[in-house]
């Protein structure tokens, strides 16, 4: 057990820790999504939200089913399994009591189920034997974490959406780059702190 406070975990998770800068997860709707701000402020409120959720109900059952049972081999596939049927679940109760929400979000609802950063969040609690408030934070922080550099990446599009750039920039080549900047600015973090 690690004997980190919660809150340095989620202050590294945000920060020092970022899942798109120091580890490019959830690389694939940071980049198709990141053109406006309140979309991807929304996406960003959906995967922290699910993020969070998923890790305590994935916290419970790796340690309070299958370790007891022996059975921590399965936690891939019962991780999985908790995350889309969460994410359905969520899904149909937004569609239910938040129509124009649900239509907002539109198809990036159920593609939270495929955002890898859910699925590691759940890995990097059991492989850190974190503790039930470790695992919190570090959830909170990991989506918060998205949350800013989606954003971030989304005001930086807006800024240069009207500017003439090379043919070979447009598109994913100028995200690319911008991210590979931002991950530079972020690395002036890592000597606050360090979760590993």
């Amino acid at each position: 057990m690690m004997d980190i406070n919660p809150t340095t975990i989620f202050l590294a998770a945000i920060f020092t820790n970022n899942m798109i800068f120091s580890y490019f997860l959830g690389m694939c709707s940071f980049i198709s999504v990141s053109n406006e701000i309140p979309t991807s402020l929304g996406l960003g409120q959906a995967v922290t939200f699910v993020t969070t959720a998923t890790a305590i109900i994935n916290y419970i059952i790796y340690k309070y089913v299958l370790l007891p049972l022996h059975l921590e081999y399965l936690r891939f596939v019962v991780f999985i399994i908790t995350i889309a049927a969460f994410v359905q679940l969520i899904e149909m109760v937004v569609e239910r009591y938040f129509p124009s929400l649900y239509y907002s979000l539109g198809i990036f609802l159920p593609l939270i189920t495929v955002n890898c950063i859910v699925f590691a969040v759940s890995l990097f609690m059991v492989i850190r034997n974190y503790t039930f408030l470790q695992s919190v934070a570090y959830a909170a922080g990991s989506g918060l974490g998205w949350t800013l550099a989606i954003v971030a990446m989304a005001g930086a599009k807006q800024r240069i959406k009207n500017n003439k750039l090379p043919k070979g920039l447009e598109g994913p080549g100028i995200t690319l780059i911008i991210t590979g900047l931002m991950a530079l600015a972020f690395v002036g973090f890592s000597g606050i702190v360090q979760i590993q």
